[in-house]
């Protein structure tokens, strides 16, 4: 559903605090919220990745780093010069940038026959080489791969579509390529960045410089684990000027880590030694994890004067990186990276809450008048439904539209009562399940520890009696509606959202709202 800025003008304070606060029940549905999805106005949920980069954004703010954006792409030879000798174990971790090459598509006869079949026409020596010459200028790049079909389509006065069905008859050179690899890569360490933007700006701002940047890097692992993923997020900084020392980098680690409130960390010597730091600089932070224990989340270095000079820096940087997705893990508790950045490809669990807010009803009035008559049902239910039957009693009397009626509730059959037995059993939802039961001291447990719907059997039916009554109304015709033996949810006037449903079938639980209702409600035309 989509809207307007008009509309959102047009929608007053109390529509807007009606759809808020409105819940699963639907005893009083209708109103301005019902232009509305449910829960709509809620408040949103933060991812715990996007979140954790936005504390970590303030933080390093906070504390007087500039943010700054360092290059992506890595050509190769980069690789080399920072990583020296160790940049062939490096490179066998990153991912290469490849693409497909352009075709040089010739056309002979029999291609401009089948082309000229497929037209319906000649193309004539003029046509001919107008397609050449945009073939031509497809290989030499001067026009993109997504503008082919249309500037083909100009070229051939045809649509696209006939273009496509030419493509793949006639050229099955372009359908037939495959990638090639070039010499550039995607970053798998922010530091690649950090020392092709320190050669460019070193000795042209005033130092120290302090820069951080917070986004993804790329490393090519045999697989994906619990603490490990392919693309992830460094929080990475950089610390440049005459008097900065390793120190510095324990400063920054402290300062990041207390800001989410951790005091149990701490500095252990790196024993990997990259070659870009100086040796016995490179230092680990660890956290403490509630399930994995001590965590690596963060190392720091000075880099290399021989790493620098490759990119004619001439002063101390001290370069600290920071793992988003572990930091996250701990602060939010997760055992499981993977669940935790993409949880949608994981079962959720829901509470009892979660899934009573997916329960409501099928039907319900859309006016005041549905709505009141809604509630005189459920008034006149509760007061007579102990009363032998047959039996009728008025219910309500007034107009829908220009519509006057009487409604009533009734029983025609003889030796009964006005309502079955379950007319006043409730909707909870218990350790999974959805159960429909009385307020009996048997199910006591389930009313005491379930999550409540809000919705008896009585309301439910109501809401369906009065919007069919509605409904009929405005046609000038009366209705009759009756509710007997409930089996499943629909027959009582209940909906239950999809990811409910999806939830009780993959957990094995149930759906029990069977029971006697034998309700009836009529309205007649005065």
């Amino acid at each position: 559903m989509r809207f307007n800025a008009e509309e959102f003008r047009e929608l007053s304070r109390t529509d807007f605090e009606h759809a808020w606060h409105r819940g699963p029940s639907v005893v009083d549905p209708v109103g301005p919220a019902d232009r509305y999805p449910r829960n709509m106005f809620r408040r949103a949920q933060a991812h715990p990745i996007a979140e954790t980069i936005q504390r970590l954004r303030e933080v390093y703010l906070s504390i007087g780093f500039d943010e700054a954006r360092v290059p992506l792409f890595i050509e190769e030879q980069d690789v080399y010069r920072q990583f020296g000798p160790e940049a062939s174990a490096v490179l066998d971790r990153v991912f290469y940038l490849g693409g497909l090459p352009r075709p040089n598509v010739g056309i002979g006869k029999e291609r401009t026959a089948r082309i000229e079949e497929l037209l319906g026409r000649t193309l004539g020596e003029d046509g001919e080489e107008r397609l050449r010459k945009t073939l031509h200028a497809y290989k030499k790049s001067e026009i993109d791969g997504d503008e082919l079909t249309f500037e083909l389509a100009k070229v051939l006065d045809c649509d696209d579509g006939l273009v496509v069905r030419i493509m793949e008859e006639v050229f099955p050179e372009f359908r037939e390529l495959a990638p090639e690899s070039s010499r550039t890569t995607l970053r798998s360490h922010m530091t690649s960045g950090w020392f092709i933007s320190l050669g460019a700006m070193w000795d042209k701002l005033p130092h120290p410089i302090m820069q951080f940047s917070i986004d993804r890097c790329f490393r090519r692992e045999q697989e994906e684990g619990p603490t490990r993923l392919m693309t992830y997020h460094s929080a990475s900084c950089i610390m440049a000027g005459e008097h900065i020392t390793v120190e510095d980098g324990k400063a920054v680690a402290a300062a990041l880590l207390s800001a989410f409130g951790f005091t149990d960390f701490e500095f252990r010597p790196d024993e990997k030694r990259s070659k870009y730091y100086i040796p016995d600089t490179q230092t680990e932070v660890y956290a403490r994890h509630p399930t994995h224990g001590w965590v690596e989340v963060a190392t720091f270095g000075m880099y290399s004067p021989s790493a620098l000079a490759e990119y004619g820096v001439e002063v101390p940087v001290m370069n600290l990186g920071l793992g988003v997705e572990r930091l996250a893990m701990i602060e939010y508790e997760a055992e499981d990276v993977r669940k935790l950045t993409h949880p949608q490809f994981f079962p959720r669990e829901f509470s009892d809450l979660d899934l009573a807010k997916g329960i409501g009803l099928r039907e319900a009035p859309s006016t005041p008048a549905g709505m009141a008559i809604a509630g005189a049902i459920v008034a006149a239910g509760t007061a007579h439904a102990a009363e032998e039957s047959p039996c009728s009693f008025e219910a309500w009397e007034g107009a829908i539209g220009d519509v006057r009626l009487r409604v009533y509730v009734e029983e025609e059959e003889e030796n009964s009562k006005l309502c079955g037995p379950a007319v006043f059993n409730e909707i909870f939802v218990e350790k999974g399940r959805i159960l429909g039961v009385p307020d009996t001291e048997k199910f006591e447990g389930v009313r005491k520890n379930g999550a409540a719907t809000g919705i008896s059997y009585l309301e439910a039916v109501a809401n369906l009696a009065a919007s069919r009554i509605e409904e009929a109304a405005q046609a000038g015709e009366p209705a009759r509606v009756q509710v007997k033996m409930v089996k499943i949810p629909s027959e009582v006037n209940l909906k239950i959202d999809e990811y409910v449903m999806r939830y009780i079938t993959d957990n094995n639980k149930k759906i029990d709202v069977r029971g006697p209702v034998f309700f009836a409600v009529r309205s007649e035309i005065l």
